[in-house]
């Protein structure tokens, strides 16, 4: 006799509640809340292969309430994924176990993304959708036809980025794109009535979505919902009226049994109330065996769509000599331009070569210089194009990038103002320790933008941009530096997101001979020296980098030596070998720095004895050059300071 639905909801409810209770730690409400819905999701409708979990045509499952990661790794344990075993579940929580807090991506693991921040996993499912519907477009609607499930909780749908997010997937109709929403109207401090008084169904019916409300805990509710799901021209939210701590006499409904471990005596009374009794980690053999029929179910059908479909990647990475002509000729006809125009060549160049690029702009297309006559937009129902207008919402673009990057071999990129990046910041954290290639084309990168004044005006940004790990943040000095950083953003360097930020002022190339070398790929180099005996070592990045060569200049007619160091990204400079960072740095003992930025960042560098040439004060309303002049940003200045230090009168 196989298990009922029941018993194998249950399985997963009490391998949730044991675990939390081993770990003293955890969240049991919403696996106790959400087992009915996530049992006849995987068992009737999810297509998955836990032996291959990386099958490209899988239906994508997003745990977007991510706090609820033990309903994710007691599915996984039970349909018979490799990657999580009952030992792991044992030490959820702990050091090293892949059953962390919660859900950390890991490639072939079952686990699609990284969720906590409550949101980011719809923006995820958004990208991982649209990227679906691009494949379809590349490869084959038969050959590519899968769903990408959303589970979302009260919280998530409180979080700005829902709003952004879910708008989009209205918007563009990805009627492949399914949310389950756990709607017990309990969140951590109490009943969601204490800050929400929404109305979802005209709120998802406003964003282009079907919306459907239901018993969570009906079974035949949940499938006649999912059923109707396959078939719809939109997004569709299942509103799942679901009881949190389901199952506990003193805690169901309850904000008590969201985040914290039930108890020992709570756990008895739900054994005895669902009538599970089995001691803790114990799953009946009956009850196993049908969970791994379940995740069984998918083997043959990914084996034969493997077998049927011999698919090939849709990269290309034959344009690379191309890509080094394309530069030859830009550093041989040298011109002042702003780097965002640099920038758009090189995204011209790539996107014609490359179909796996796809573009975007947060409604700055025309600024941030992100599209170009090689780009078709992507549109409501129509997927053929490369490029997204994803409105004036920076936070979902970065969030749907990253579900973009997830799904497969697609490389996003989107484009905003470097000060909104203040926006963008937790997607873009996720995507760095997920070490997804995503790229940001930020502009107007410096007080360099003028007269729209402080609140456009980067101060703070790069040095915070810069503390995140495993994030490269560029910052080109000219059309040269800029083909580098692109190369090692997009095309050679390694999985891990990118900041490009470049200016709205034009800029005179630095650069004046060409070589094959990538001189951006060891973060820092020498530009020029004034003699081959120096006194002073300059370095700084982007706009600022010709500055540092006219006070070079000015400081040899005053018989002060110099060289220019161009430092593009801080972060590739600081695992270079020991050697070589000597060599730029501690050539001389006089060091200075120049950028249009907080300059506390630079000591590392210069040292205390230093002068860090930067901003610590919100920016001014002017042209820009007046902006440069008020704050120092000059050659006379400068040198006078740079004299003032040779002379030890500073």
């Amino acid at each position: 006799m196989n298990a009922n639905n029941k018993d194998l909801s249950n399985a997963i409810r009490f391998l949730s509640i044991d675990a939390v209770q081993k770990a003293n730690s955890g969240h049991p409400g919403m696996p106790m809340g959400m087992a009915d819905v996530a049992t006849i999701l995987f068992k009737n409708f999810l297509k998955f292969n836990p032996k291959n979990p990386n099958w490209l045509n899988r239906d994508r499952f997003v745990l977007s309430a991510g706090h609820g990661s033990m309903l994710l790794y007691s599915l996984l344990y039970l349909t018979g994924y490799k990657s999580i075993s009952l030992k792991d579940i044992k030490n959820f929580r702990q050091l090293n176990s892949i059953c962390a807090g919660h859900p950390e991506y890991i490639p072939n693991s079952g686990i699609e993304t990284t969720t906590g921040p409550l949101g980011q996993g719809i923006a995820n499912a958004v990208g991982m959708a649209i990227a679906e519907e691009i494949l379809k477009e590349k490869i084959g609607k038969n050959i590519i036809n899968h769903k990408t499930y959303v589970l979302a909780g009260d919280g998530c749908l409180m979080e700005g980025i829902s709003h952004e997010a879910l708008s989009l997937a209205g918007h563009l109709k990805l009627k492949n794109l399914i949310m389950l929403f756990d709607n017990n109207s309990i969140s951590i401090d109490g009943p969601t009535s204490l800050a929400v008084s929404d109305n979802f169904k005209k709120r998802f019916e406003s964003y282009g979505w079907d919306y459907i409300l239901i018993d969570g805990h009906n079974e035949k509710q949940i499938s006649k919902a999912l059923k109707k799901a396959q078939k719809a021209k939109k997004p569709t939210v299942i509103s799942c009226k679901t009881v949190i701590g389901f199952g506990s006499p003193n805690k169901s409904g309850k904000e008590t049994s969201h985040g914290s471990p039930l108890g020992e005596d709570e756990i008895k009374l739900v054994r005895k109330k669902l009538k599970w009794n089995h001691p803790p980690f114990e799953i009946p053999k009956k009850i196993l065996d049908e969970w791994r029929k379940i995740g069984s179910r998918g083997i043959k059908e990914a084996e034969k769509w493997v077998k049927k479909n011999k698919y090939k990647k849709i990269s290309n990475t034959s344009f690379l000599k191309d890509f080094l002509k394309e530069k030859q000729n830009v550093i041989n006809k040298p011109e002042a331009i702003a780097t965002r125009k640099s920038s758009e060549k090189i995204i011209s160049f790539l996107t014609k070569k490359n179909p796996t690029i796809i573009g975007g702009s947060a409604d700055l297309s025309g600024s941030n210089n992100t599209k170009t006559k090689n780009h078709q937009i992507i549109k409501p129902g129509n997927f053929k194009g490369n490029y997204i207008h994803y409105g004036v919402r920076e936070h979902a673009m970065c969030g749907i990038m990253n579900g973009l990057a997830l799904h497969s071999e697609l490389i996003p990129y989107g484009g905003t103002f470097l000060i909104f990046s203040d926006y963008c910041k937790p997607s873009i954290r996720l995507a760095a320790i997920m070490k997804q290639r995503v790229i940001y084309v930020m502009s107007h990168d410096s007080i360099g933008l003028g007269e729209d004044g402080p609140t456009h005006q980067p101060i703070e940004q790069l040095a915070g941009l810069r503390s995140i790990p495993n994030l490269n943040v560029f910052r080109p000095a000219d059309t040269a530096e800029t083909f580098e950083c692109w190369d090692l953003a997009a095309i050679s360097g390694k999985d891990q997101p990118s900041i490009i930020a470049v200016s709205r002022q034009k800029i005179n190339q630095i650069r004046k001979e060409f070589t094959n070398e990538n001189k951006c790929s060891v973060g820092a180099y020498e530009v020029s020296r004034t003699k081959s005996e120096i006194d002073v070592t300059i370095l700084a990045t982007g706009s600022e980098v010709e500055l540092a060569t006219e006070v070079s200049q000015k400081l040899a007619i005053e018989k002060i030596y110099s060289k220019v160091i161009s430092m593009p990204c801080h972060e590739l400079f600081d695992i270079q070998k020991k050697d070589y960072k000597s060599k730029i740095l501690n050539e001389t003992k006089h060091k200075i720095s120049i950028e249009a930025s907080t300059t506390d960042y630079w000591k590392k560098y210069i040292g205390e004895n230093g002068i860090a040439f930067g901003i610590d004060n919100f920016g001014k309303s002017a042209p820009y050059k007046e902006i440069y002049e008020h704050f120092g940003l000059t050659s006379k200045n400068i040198v006078k300071k740079v004299k003032e230090m040779i002379n030890n009168k500073t």
